[in-house]
């Protein structure tokens, strides 16, 4: 029986290598691109660390005033001034003393860690893989703040650049901002050039090049922008992309992980989306794909008989949800409505747990997975790579069925649209761009006229014509087995085809009743 299992995942389809895993920061980093310390920023950092409670390192190693016992004030007189529990100056040039135990001890109950300025080479030459690095580390670990200005920016990110005017100079940094690399006085020294020659020598990495008076705040997974100017983030070409640049003024919000796995796919071997994607068949199995908002006793009772009947072992995903999730969500209790008797709710957002194959044990013998409605790149998040990916693909290779409604019906196609983790108003979300692929060759939208959503799926063909778009309304599904989609529910669904010539619209309407083959793209007459 073993040995039958790891045939038919052998025979499953390729796959391309999963994107990085989503890595979520355990403190805060406070990255100022030099310059004067605005209010603004300084406070963010005093905030973050505690505020009156903030007991604040300042590492001044950077700097050539550093070994000046008199100078000391220069580098803690503006901290002082928003009285702080504590403000502690740690400094030294010899690695015997950063090794010591008493040298780092301040930093044992340290909420803040201030790298200031100068050149960043002399922070690393210290305290790289010394015991007060392995401090710095820990002090982060726990939630705690760390912050710099110029050097103070760059060593936080690794590897660093340490000089160069139009070539970067590379050298390994403290890796605080992983996936990142950081330039700064970045407008007003013109380091466009250098930094994005450092990308462009390093396409998986993205360039954060920060301005004078200008901060990167980043938490959890996201960054903002304060200050007074501006941060370029530099992308490298790849994946059809040409080479980026993206200036945001503060006040702007991106996703970390958004951004390292569109570096990533960009220098990927096999980049994604292909150019010519496998025909829109389903070979074994079917699918039951909902445009969302609800899906009718029709649709419910069509997915338990494609599953093999009321008794057969059917596994709801929730994962799109937002934490914290119920015992039971709203589809497992419709299942068990319309006569399911068998189901397991498996859930995580740990893809070293869904890599676990005592976690996904109830999918081996699986007739039937239902994926909730929600956020769809949240079940890329956590299943993208992973055992539990493969087993989904081996319930429908075994004859199964695949359901899911909104956030699980885009899922499902090999194109995901509306998968960025700041909104679903983006179509096409570099990054999160790839579903689970049970139906290839297609890019699958939900609420569709309900939500006016035609024009939306119009820019994203044009983008990538080489997809089937297929836009479901709510209260509707798609019925896919082999090349044939039929219409099932309240409404009607939307198919554009690129090589469609004439006529009003660009897609062709199928309601309920009919059918549409996707490899011919027409209607079933």
């Amino acid at each position: 029986m073993r040995r039958a299992w790891l045939v038919l995942l052998l025979a499953l389809p390729a796959a391309a290598a999963p994107l990085p895993a989503p890595t979520t920061l355990p403190g805060p980093l406070v990255v100022v691109g030099g310059g004067r310390l605005t209010d603004d920023i300084r406070k963010a950092f005093f905030d973050l660390a505690g505020g009156e409670k903030a007991k604040i390192v300042v590492v001044p190693t950077a700097s050539a005033d550093a070994d000046d016992a008199a100078k000391a004030d220069a580098f803690l007189g503006e901290w002082k001034k928003l009285n702080p529990a504590s403000v502690t100056l740690l400094h030294t040039r010899d690695r015997t003393t950063a090794d010591a135990p008493a040298f780092a001890a301040p930093l044992a109950d340290a909420t803040g860690l201030w790298f200031s300025g100068g050149d960043q080479a002399k922070i690393a030459a210290a305290y790289r893989g010394t015991a007060a690095a392995k401090a710095f580390h820990e002090l982060h670990a726990r939630g705690g703040v760390v912050g710099g200005t110029s050097a103070g920016a760059a060593i936080q990110s690794d590897p660093m650049i340490t000089g160069g005017k139009d070539k970067a100079d590379i050298g390994p940094g403290l890796g605080f901002f992983p996936g990142f690399v950081i330039d700064q006085h970045f407008t007003q020294r013109k380091r466009l050039p250098r930094l994005q020659g450092m990308i462009a020598d390093n396409p998986a990495l993205v360039g954060l090049g920060i301005d004078e008076g200008t901060a990167v705040v980043a938490r959890g997974r996201t960054f903002r922008v304060i200050g007074e100017g501006t941060v370029s983030i530099v992308m490298a070409k790849g994946a059809g992309h040409p080479a980026a640049v993206q200036v945001a003024k503060a006040g702007s919000l991106f996703d970390q992980a958004q951004l390292r796995r569109a570096a990533a796919n960009r220098a990927a071997a096999e980049p994604f989306p292909p150019a010519k994607p496998r025909d829109p068949v389903v070979a074994k199995g079917a699918l039951v794909i909902v445009g969302g908002g609800g899906a009718g006793p029709e649709i419910w009772k069509r997915f338990i008989e494609l599953a093999g009947g009321p008794d057969a072992p059917l596994v709801v995903i929730p994962t799109a949800l937002e934490d914290p999730l119920p015992v039971e969500i709203g589809e497992t209790k419709a299942l068990k409505r319309f006569g399911a008797t068998a189901m397991t709710q498996l859930h995580t957002r740990d893809r070293k747990v869904a890599d676990d194959p005592a976690f996904s044990e109830a999918l081996v013998k699986a007739k039937g997975v239902w994926f909730s409605g929600g956020r769809q790149w949240k079940f890329v998040d956590a299943y993208e790579g992973t055992l539990t990916e493969k087993r989904f693909h081996a319930v429908l290779a075994r004859g199964g069925a695949i359901g899911g409604s909104s956030a699980g019906a885009s899922i499902q196609s090999e194109y995901m649209p509306r998968g960025h983790p700041l909104g679903n108003t983006v179509m096409a979300a570099e990054g999160y761009e790839r579903g689970l692929a049970f139906l290839p060759g297609c890019a699958v939208d939900q609420h569709f006229f309900k939500r006016n959503r035609t024009a939306d799926m119009t820019g994203l063909m044009a983008e990538y014509p080489q997809y089937l778009g297929i836009g479901i309304d709510e209260g509707t599904a798609l019925v896919v087995r082999g090349s044939r989609a039929d219409v099932i529910g309240a409404s009607k669904a939307a198919f554009y085809d690129t090589r469609r010539k004439g006529g009003e619209r660009d897609y062709e309407e199928v309601r309920a009743g009919e059918s549409y083959d996707l490899v011919k793209r027409a209607k079933v007459e």
